[in-house]
């Protein structure tokens, strides 16, 4: 039997545990937040102005708005390590999981999809239809139980509250893991490493490259702001679809810009991340709101002499926290344009009331480089073509929201590092995808690839 280490308990450490262990293997998983039980408390303690969520199993995103994307190109492309009939069996087998703790929605393309697909491209933007489910975020956790629940009958090993600082490495091969938990350390022996940090561990992650001296590139950077508006102005479309896909090109700079994560009856939520602060959204299924939020994100890649998308975007929310006091900062779409700065009194003034009250009314424009800005304007311009209503001059922009794509080490189609053999990388942080169903999916392609190799 193989001592197998995975480092993170989101989807990608999860699914690749859940796998392991399943198999007979001899699994600890290491995750340096809180176990389950503890981070649905905290949830089920929030207000509807939204508080900052607790790291820890499940990661950010079984613990945000639950939205599961059936979809090979969506949150990535599996295609990528393998091919389109594995990654639907994949996706399937991830599904009855959920399916199998909780989730029994059905997942369906609606018939009036096409229509607006249609719609979008006579506009010059594309729509994606997919299959969704919506569990909610005060349900998906009750889920995330379930599964830990089950992984745990199987014999997994779970360290919550453990830092995993560093990699033993022997003679090119990985041979274990340093911990921490508390001011205890100790080393925990292995013979297969799965990294799957999340995006919360993205600069963990960098540092640990250059110390142990594996190749890695830079990932983009998604980043812009999270929209607000009426349910109704948005009701037409998320009834197609629960979390519509749009992707739109900028005429000015033909940048890339991507509607993602939308909550109808949502609510607008501050995430933490130390030094600064960033802003998400989640609905749920029991409790709503009448407003409808989503992230608008302008994709960044950089080259030389500067390549750290990472270091860029961290530098862009660190400025923003510091305009708006520590608080993310909201601004009505009308003011951003006209030059102005929001006040608590022109945003009252409006018929959007802020799901989230706990920001401060501010100039976007001050916080962000003046081409994210134009692009974030430009794009909803265009989005309104399809989405009527969509730039009112009332529409709430919070800032900044961010998605960091990490770096992504130099890995084979197997997701095992290059330089380190039996060091694997799976999900977000890793920078080979992004939502809960393609992270599941990389952690499965690990685990899968581990039990050939112990067979």
């Amino acid at each position: 039997m193989s001592k197998i280490v995975v480092i993170g308990g989101g989807p990608a450490g999860m699914f690749a545990a859940y796998e392991l262990s399943k198999n007979g293997q001899e699994v600890t998983l290491v995750e340096a937040g809180f176990d389950v039980e503890e981070r649905k408390k905290a949830i089920a303690q929030e207000d509807s102005a939204g508080q900052n969520y607790i790291s820890g199993m499940g990661g950010s995103g079984t613990f945000s708005d639950g939205k599961l994307n059936l979809h090979p190109l969506i949150g990535g492309d599996l295609m990528e390590f393998v091919p389109r009939s594995r990654a639907d069996e994949l996706i399937s087998y991830i599904d009855s999981i959920f399916t199998r703790h909780g989730v029994s929605q059905k997942a369906e393309i609606s018939p009036d999809a096409r229509k607006l697909e249609i719609r979008a491209m006579k506009e010059g933007l594309k729509y994606i239809p997919i299959r969704q489910k919506h569990i909610g975020s005060d349900v998906l956790p009750s889920v995330v139980v379930s599964i830990n629940k089950e992984m745990e009958s199987f014999g997994l090993e779970v360290l919550i509250k453990t830092a995993a600082t560093d990699l033993i490495i022997k003679n090119g091969k990985v041979t274990g893991v340093k911990i921490k938990k508390g001011t205890k350390e100790s080393i925990l022996p292995a013979d297969y490493v799965i990294i799957a940090p999340g995006r919360a561990g993205s600069q963990w992650l960098l540092d640990l490259a250059k110390k142990k001296g594996i190749g890695f590139r830079y990932g983009p950077l998604d980043i812009g702001v999270r929209v607000e508006v009426p349910d109704e102005v948005m009701e037409d479309t998320t009834k197609i679809s629960w979390d519509p896909k749009f992707h739109i090109r900028t005429k000015k700079y033909d940048d890339f810009v991507r509607t993602f994560c939308t909550n109808p009856s949502g609510f607008v939520i501050t995430e933490n991340y130390g030094k600064f602060v960033s802003v998400n959204g989640h609905s749920m299924k029991n409790k709503t709101s009448h407003n409808t939020n989503f992230a608008f994100l302008v994709r960044i890649n950089l080259t030389q002499p500067v390549e750290n998308t990472t270091q860029y975007g961290r530098s862009i929310c660190m400025l923003a926290t510091t305009i708006g006091g520590g608080k993310a900062i909201v601004q009505r779409l009308g003011d951003l344009k006209a030059g102005h700065r929001s006040t608590w009194e022109r945003i009252n003034k409006s018929y959007v009331e802020p799901t989230n009250k706990d920001v401060t009314p501010g100039d976007i424009a001050m916080a962000m480089p003046a081409r994210i800005v134009e692009d974030l304007v430009e794009g909803l311009d265009q989005l309104a073509k399809v989405i009527l209503g969509v730039n009112d001059q009332s529409t709430l922009l919070y800032a900044p929201e961010v998605k960091f794509k990490s770096i992504r080490l130099d890995i084979t189609k197997q997701l095992e590092t290059v330089q380190v053999k039996n060091l694997f990388t799976a999900g977000d942080g890793a920078g080979v995808s992004g939502g809960i169903i393609p992270a599941a999916a990389t952690g499965l392609i690990t685990a899968r690839e581990i039990l050939k190799r112990c067979k």
